[in-house]
């Protein structure tokens, strides 16, 4: 079916970016690359050994002792940290209140994007993220920014906790979204902007199926 290349989607959280990103992989055959998983599990590692967050230096030290690998299964991808599945546990209400921290210290985002990158060298990838077309992936040859109403990704998040079997409160889970769009958004590190070249989809009156319906027809364009 034509040439690989490099599908980069970004958008603030919530957007239904690692859905999105794994139905396009999916249906492509190519590898779905969650780079947000990555960043919860170094989060879940350092709260876990009692790290500070804002300790930069350990961070690194921890990380460069540290082996995550994304793997594929039928239930969507899995995630282990040092040979452990911890696909569920990086979901929890602390690693989602902590990850922002964690996020914006320029060492754990580079030996992150060195390895996100490595991930992606040969193409046939759809990776996810906050940053992944600006700066990770700046020659992807599809770029897409994700996005939709506070309102309508905290209701997405209120259906997906549930599902996770997460407790949760849709104010407060507004109150949370809009925070950490602040944060992204304001990070001195690689913060949360739409790449020039990227298409932009307003996603909150979209159904899933629809924005991959999408997605797939501009990524079957640019592989022809």
């Amino acid at each position: 079916m034509g040439k690989n290349i490099q599908i980069a989607i970004d958008g603030p959280a919530g957007a239904g970016k690692s859905t999105i990103a794994k139905i396009v992989a999916e249906q492509l055959g190519f590898t779905y690359i969650d780079t947000g998983a990555m960043y919860r599990a170094v989060t879940y590692k350092a709260l876990k050994e009692n790290i500070q967050l804002n300790d930069e230096k350990k961070l690194e030290e921890m990380l460069l002792k540290t082996k995550i690998d994304l793997k594929p299964s039928p239930n969507g991808q899995l995630v282990f940290l040092d040979g452990e599945d911890v696909t569920k546990k990086i979901r929890s209400n602390e690693v989602t209140a902590n990850v922002p921290q964690v996020a914006s210290l320029a060492k754990v985002r580079e030996i992150l994007v060195a390895k996100q990158k490595q991930l992606a060298k040969d193409g046939a990838v759809v990776m996810d993220g906050r940053d992944i077309g600006t700066h990770v992936l700046k020659e992807a040859e599809l770029k897409i920014f994700m996005s939709a109403s506070v309102e309508e990704r905290a209701k997405r998040r209120l259906l997906d906790n549930k599902k996770r079997g997460i407790p949760s409160d849709y104010e407060q889970l507004k109150e949370e979204i809009a925070l950490r769009d602040q944060q992204d958004m304001e990070r001195k590190i690689s913060p949360l902007v739409q790449a020039e070249d990227a298409i932009y989809l307003d996603t909150t009156h979209l159904s899933i199926e629809e924005v991959a319906e999408k997605i797939l027809h501009l990524a079957k364009e640019k592989m022809e």
